[in-house]
């Protein structure tokens, strides 16, 4: 007994995608419970690395240094910590000599007077 041609394609095509049927089955991925579980993870270790003073800016202070750019260039005296405070508008002022070891805090209210070793005033500014 012979088949119709078309059965025979039909069956044919049946019999070539069976098993690419059975393959695409076999392709699943994780389970669902597996895919909560490392999205938990995942943001557990995100919220680890994620620290509050790495992702917020620095305070804002009422220092203001461009008020006192002129000091700029000059021969720095004790004398002229007051002044500059005040025009700044700083709680603060700190002088910052060649090679001293500073902080590296931010202090949005102090004013920082950089020395050079000359003794003259090489940059103003606040933090």
């Amino acid at each position: 007994m012979q088949f119709p041609s078309t059965m025979r394609r039909t069956t044919a095509l049946i019999a070539a995608t069976f098993p690419l049927l059975l393959l695409l089955g076999a392709c699943t991925g994780p389970a669902v419970e597996e895919q909560d579980a490392a999205l938990d993870q995942a943001q557990q270790a995100a919220a680890a690395v994620a620290t509050p003073e790495a992702t917020t800016a620095p305070p804002v202070g009422s220092c203001d240094a461009s008020q006192v750019q002129g000091l700029v260039g000059q021969p720095y005296t004790d004398a002229m910590q007051s002044p500059a405070k005040d025009d700044a508008g700083a709680s603060d002022v700190r002088v910052i000599k060649p090679d001293q070891p500073v902080t590296m805090e931010f202090i949005g209210e102090r004013l920082n007077i950089e020395i050079d070793e000359n003794g003259v005033i090489s940059g103003v500014r606040c933090g």
